[in-house]
């Protein structure tokens, strides 16, 4: 309910601090909601529909990451930048409804244990300082700014007192105990992996369809739209197969894999490509989702018992999104990098004595001339129009070579899975993004 009101507040506010300090209220309120899903689920369910109401519930974390983007680019060509946050009023106000009547009370787990206060703000303070800078850090220079050091210290001094804190007291807000379990453990850095190559795509795709291919926001929606739809129709199947004893490792390497393939596809994009070009590509990756989500965070969280699964979901999605920050902070500065050598290297045959590129200047000027400008002016406007071409050459080549990258560094995480242990017919856990 809260998450709702602050949406409406947010549409109604009248200056950017306004704006801030609401989207703050939002974030408070929303943060917790996909890990208390999920605790819920596995509280609430008997172990043998655990299988199906993994998928009814995989079904409902997809539907948004699949509707918004569309969703998003009809508003942001149609209507006013408010509506971004009033679309959540209907659908928060139904959640919460249905929350108050069906959602039995869960056990508690922490009845009578005092709240860590210290470790939420040790915490709190240490991931946003860390989010400022992955995400400003490249904007100014990394550590060349003030500020950007002094962010980077607090991370540091904030992340050694939160350990500290949680080792040495009864009642921590995050129990590193549930490191013991090997699943777990290795499973929280398959997630944050996830996070890396899942963000990092999905930074990337709409910027080159935008910025280099010319697509509207609304145009760019529309295309992610069917691979959200193959992601939506696989996830029966997934729980299905789950249920049947069918092991999650395996399942997980094929989502790795198929997200490899994806990013393979991409990889011979052209400044030619249309939108029927991304089509299949964008349902592999849709079909690669569906397999990695719920088994992913299967073999992370199937050994934890009581309290223990609030704690391992909230962990697990929390470095997800953290391997998302730092995938996005990567992809750019990278970007920003090979930006320069790249246009480097096409510039070296940007010069008079290369055949090719007085045949190209020569027809380009010619051309301009034969629209009735002058010959000095048409040679400036060639060269600008030459400018040009070098320049999305440039991002071209850039954004191919990332999804490369990524294609590469989803292959390398595949042996870390069949490092966790291998179960029969596990609880199955959803996971959301």
């Amino acid at each position: 309910m809260i998450f709702t009101i602050a949406s409406f507040l947010c549409g109604n506010a009248n200056s950017l601090d306004t704006l801030i300090a609401f989207r703050l209220l939002q974030g408070l309120a929303g943060g917790g909601l996909i890990s208390t899903g999920q605790a819920i689920l596995l509280e609430t369910w008997p172990p043998s529909e655990v299988g199906m109401a993994t998928a009814l519930f995989g079904l409902g974390a997809v539907v948004g990451p699949t509707v918004g983007p569309t969703l998003g680019g009809l508003i942001t060509d149609n209507l006013s930048w408010q509506w971004i946050f009033y679309v959540n009023i209907p659908v928060g106000a139904i959640a919460a409804f249905c929350v108050s009547t069906f959602v039995r009370e869960s056990p508690k787990y922490g009845q009578g244990k005092r709240v860590d206060w210290w470790g939420i703000a040790f915490l709190a303070v240490g991931v946003g300082a860390l989010q400022v800078v992955l995400e400003k850090g490249e904007d100014k220079d990394w550590f060349s700014t003030w500020w950007i050091v002094a962010l980077t210290f607090t991370t540091i001094i904030a992340a050694i007192c939160f350990v500290w804190r949680e080792t040495s007291i009864d009642f921590p807000v995050v129990n590193f105990k549930i490191l013991r379990h090997r699943s777990f453990a290795i499973g929280i850095f398959t997630s944050y992996a996830l996070g890396v190559a899942l963000y990092g795509s999905t930074f990337i795709f709409p910027v080159f369809c935008q910025n280099l291919l010319g697509f509207t926001a609304k145009q760019t929606g529309l295309i992610l739209l069917p691979g959200g739809v193959a992601t939506i129709l696989c996830m029966p199947f997934v729980g299905n197969l789950l249920k049947k004893g069918v092991p999650a490792q395996f399942m997980s390497a094929a989502g790795f894999i198929l997200f490899f393939i994806f990013c393979w596809m991409l990889y011979s994009s052209s400044l030619q490509s249309g939108t029927g070009d991304f089509f299949w590509p964008l349902i592999i990756r849709g079909i690669g989702m569906a397999i990695l989500f719920v088994p992913l965070t299967t073999l992370a969280i199937s050994d934890l018992k009581g309290p223990e699964i609030g704690q391992g979901t909230g962990l697990n999605n929390m470095m997800r999104q953290l391997g998302g920050s730092f995938g996005i902070a990567i992809m750019t500065t990278i970007i920003h990098i090979k930006t320069g050598v790249n246009r480097n290297i096409l510039l070296e045959n940007y010069n008079q004595y290369n055949p090719a590129f007085n045949d190209r200047a020569n027809t380009l000027t010619q051309g301009f001339v034969a629209q009735g400008f002058p010959l000095s002016q048409a040679q400036q406007m060639a060269n600008g129009a030459l400018e040009g071409i070098v320049s999305k050459q440039t991002m071209l080549v850039t954004y191919n070579g990332m999804y490369l990258l990524i294609g590469f560094f989803t292959l390398i995480c595949i042996p870390l899975i069949f490092f966790q242990p291998f179960k029969k017919a596990a609880p199955m856990p959803v996971d959301a993004h």
